[in-house]
């Protein structure tokens, strides 16, 4: 069984060198977080290590959401859409439907 951790992303801001607030970013200018992407709308959610209630997981495309109401609704993953669209595009450039211009 494979962890959910395989979808995380990381996070890193650096503000050490930068002139601003002195003290910014816990007084020591950096901040470091994990990150996840929503399967379903692609929104990149930093991760509070504090949250105590659960994270959004779709258990059919078996992939982290956010707290978005519409993408814990039904599954319907980005990548799914992208693919239908290029498949629908392609569909229609065989049928003369889209011409394309050199």
């Amino acid at each position: 069984m494979q962890s959910k951790r395989r979808h995380e992303g990381y996070l890193l801001i650096d503000h050490r060198n930068s002139p601003g607030l002195p003290g910014a970013l816990g007084g020591t200018g950096i901040f470091e977080s994990a990150t996840i992407t929503c399967a379903h709308c692609h929104v990149v959610v930093v991760l509070n290590p504090d949250r105590s209630r659960a994270r959004g997981y779709c258990a059919r495309c078996d992939h982290y959401v956010c707290d978005n109401p519409g993408c814990n609704a039904e599954c319907l993953p980005m990548n799914q859409i992208l693919d239908e669209l290029q498949e629908e595009a392609v569909r229609e450039l065989q049928r003369g439907s889209i011409i394309l211009k050199e």
